[in-house]
Formats: structure tokens, C-alpha cells, sequence
């Protein structure tokens, strides 16, 4: 699984833990996380470069909320996360966002 939800029984969030793999991050040196959640900013939410290659983050999401999100690799090419929970057409270009239903 591309991403692990956590459900926080004493908050109304779940704890996401996005994971992109070596392979999937075409051998990147680094990926950002980007999607509703940090208003599409390109820069908000780095991604951890674990020893093998993959990459990982955990943020907080509101429960009960869809968000779009896609992978951005060394600032330059977009990556989806080929296990989402859905996709959608992006509003800005002809490729699909990846959905995360929590």
C-alpha cells in the first residue's frame, strides 16, 4: 500500500503516512507531497529519503474529507500514487490527481 491511515480515536483526524518507493520515484532525489491539504504549495511538505530509496511523510487529515494530492519529483515531474483511494481529472492539466478518502 502507497499509504497507511491511522484513525485517532480522541481527535477527529487520521494520521497519514504517504509512501512512494524507489522505483515508483524514478530514482529521485526528492519528492514533495502536494495536494488540498497544503493549498497546493510546492515547497509546504517534503518528503523524508529513507536509505533504500523510498520516501515518506505523515500529516493529519480532517476525517470524513477526499483530498487530491499528487507527487512532485525533484521539482520538476509529477508522479501519482498508483494505489489512491480514487482519481480525479486534474483542473490544471490533462493528467488525473490521486484521491486519499479518510
Amino acid at each position: 500500500m502507497a499509504f497507511k491511515k491511522q484513525y485517532l480515536k480522541s481527535q477527529a483526524v487520521c494520521k497519514v503516512t504517504f509512501k512512494l518507493s524507489k522505483k515508483q520515484a524514478h530514482a529521485a532525489d526528492s519528492v514533495r507531497l502536494v495536494g488540498d491539504f497544503n493549498e497546493w504549495d510546492l515547497l509546504s511538505t517534503p518528503m523524508k529519503k529513507l536509505k533504500n530509496g523510498d520516501f515518506t511523510t505523515t500529516i493529519n487529515l480532517a476525517k470524513d474529507t477526499q483530498y487530491q494530492f499528487r507527487y512532485l519529483l525533484d521539482d520538476r515531474s509529477w508522479e501519482n500514487d498508483w494505489e489512491a483511494d480514487a482519481y480525479i481529472a486534474s483542473s490544471v492539466s490533462f493528467d488525473d490527481n490521486s484521491v486519499v478518502q479518510v
